[in-house]
């Protein structure tokens, strides 16, 4: 339907139509002319009150001249056919509208409904008139056309709504192969390795899924934390620049290369082309960064997820990489160096850190504890107990005082980066912890050692230990809600279990078996 016109009814003056209608005046006397003859000794009744009228021009003109409504032209503005011109008679006549409704019709006419096919009076002589002859046949025409338009417009909503469930389907179907590719992948590369097979929870993400970790680095802040962390840059350039045997001559592939400062380390170290891969919008500034230095004939970047992009290059010497998360693990970023060196490493090739160790050790701080945990025993007179049960299964990362580590450090998990496959990323282990003094263990504290050791003279590691200089992954610990008596000498036994979550497989869960306790803790 057309969308109705706003007309002033009580501004016409007489019955004619109004707005480039005076052409019709000899259209329309022959039509009151035709319904006078037709209607003579007809008792018609007015739509808005109950006087009764000698015929069907006579009504129209009273329900202009009293009500302010010309009906022939409602029937002109709303496009009526046959049936729209019977509907809105009954409907006027059902529900008593007045001529100030009907002039302010907005959207769907009210009468579209085939409840109003019903005559609201018996016999009604308005309902009995020819309504080609009483606005010509032109108007009956467009109604027409304008039918056949609605309908064409209809098929034309319908054929919009099956192209986009195609196009959902298609999407869907392409992440279907994207799955079947890497698992595809998995089953090629991993043909000959020892293990279970397991193409990773991170490679099956989607874009979307992973927009939220790609676009905490697109932040200059943290790469500004990274880079002024001096343990952990100096390490990368000390090798790097070390070591240029390593690095002469060859391809080198920078797996989250950020604003491409390891990648800069390599093509100052000698390599012949750098591959710098980062999903993040840093890598834009770091295409800036390259091409200050003048190095952008050497180092290549690229936008995209390392299991998504295409190398320009069918294999790499060596694949450097910063991914370490706190706990080492927290973030999977090693599922995606894992898959690189799978997917591009020649042989004979290698990846740097090539190993790391993940190490635990009891902590004793009665006053941290009763900070954290004993705190909601009594809080302003009120007991909150309960909060402890969200708490502590709460990971905190914190630089912790190197006094109040109380045993020997016990390695939990050893990572060759050259060998471990994605499934080992998940592990169980024992351990125990030597108790180096009498007093409470209140916490055990989770840090991580990087090794670049593996076919070069100049080796290097850093460790994230307590003892050692801090640097921005701090240490991950794991707070008691109720500490243990230890004595110096004792041996605490307990289990870890690491795993990912199974609902964000870059978050960690944690499980510690200590002293017939146990608690899982998130990462996340």
């Amino acid at each position: 339907m057309a969308e109705p016109t706003d007309t002033h009814y009580d501004e016409i003056p007489d019955l004619s139509l109004s707005e480039g209608e005076e052409d019709d005046d000899d259209n329309d006397e022959e039509q009151w002319q035709w319904m006078e003859e037709e209607a003579d000794g007809v008792s018609v009744f007015c739509l808005f009150c109950q006087r009764s009228l000698n015929s069907v021009p006579e009504t129209f003109q009273h329900c202009q001249s009293d009500h302010g409504v010309n009906i022939l032209q409602l029937v002109k503005a709303h496009r009526l056919d046959d049936y729209g011109y019977i509907k809105m008679i009954n409907y006027i006549r059902t529900v008593k509208c007045s001529g100030e409704t009907l002039a302010v019709l907005d959207g769907a006419l009210p009468w579209d409904s085939d409840e109003f096919m019903k005559p609201a009076l018996p016999d009604d002589p308005l309902l009995q008139i020819d309504l080609e002859e009483l606005v010509g046949a032109e108007l009956v025409v467009d109604a027409a056309v304008s039918g056949q338009a609605e309908a064409l417009l209809q098929r034309a909503r319908q054929a919009e709504e099956q192209a986009a469930r195609s196009e959902e389907a298609l999407t869907r179907a392409m992440e279907d192969l994207q799955k079947l590719k890497v698992l595809a992948q998995g089953l090629v590369l991993n043909t000959g390795r020892t293990g279970p097979l397991c193409s990773g929870a991170i490679a099956e993400l989607r874009e979307d899924e992973d927009e939220a970790y790609f676009s905490s680095y697109g932040h200059y802040s943290i790469h500004e934390e990274m880079l002024k962390d001096k343990v952990r840059t100096e390490s990368y350039r000390d090798f790097i620049c070390g070591n240029p045997d390593v690095f002469k001559d060859k391809v080198v592939l920078d797996v989250g290369c950020g604003t491409g400062i390891l990648s800069m380390f390599a093509a100052r170290a000698g390599a012949k082309k750098v591959i710098g891969v980062d999903q993040s919008e840093i890598i834009y500034q770091a295409m800036d960064i390259v091409r200050s230095n003048q190095l952008e004939n050497t180092i290549t970047l690229i936008k995209g997820r390392i299991e998504d992009v295409n190398l320009p290059v069918e294999k790499v010497d060596i694949i450097i990489s910063e991914w370490m998360g706190y706990f080492l693990l927290f973030e999977s970023m090693l599922d995606s160096v894992l898959f690189a060196r799978d997917m591009y490493l020649a042989e004979g090739g290698s990846v740097y850190p090539n190993c790391c160790n993940i190490s635990l050790a009891a902590v004793g701080d009665t006053e941290k504890h009763r900070d954290r945990i004993a705190f909601w025993d009594d809080v302003f007179g009120f007991k909150m107990e309960c909060m402890k049960k969200a708490v502590v299964p709460e990971a905190v990362v914190e630089v912790l005082k190197p006094e109040t580590v109380i045993s020997e450090p016990a390695v939990i998990q050893t990572l060759d980066c050259n060998a471990v496959t994605i499934s080992e990323l998940e592990f169980t282990a024992d351990f125990n912890l030597k108790i180096t003094a009498s007093t409470h263990c209140t916490a055990v504290v989770g840090y991580f050692d990087i090794f670049f050791n593996r076919g070069c003279t100049n080796k290097v590691m850093f460790s994230t230990s307590p003892h050692c200089t801090k640097t921005h992954w701090k240490q991950t610990v794991f707070l008691l809600e109720n500490p243990i008596p230890v004595q110096s000498g004792d041996k605490l036994p307990g289990r870890i279990t690491v795993r990912k979550n199974r609902k964000d497989p870059r978050a960690l869960l944690v499980t510690l078996n200590l002293a017939d306790w146990r608690q899982t803790y998130s990462l996340q």
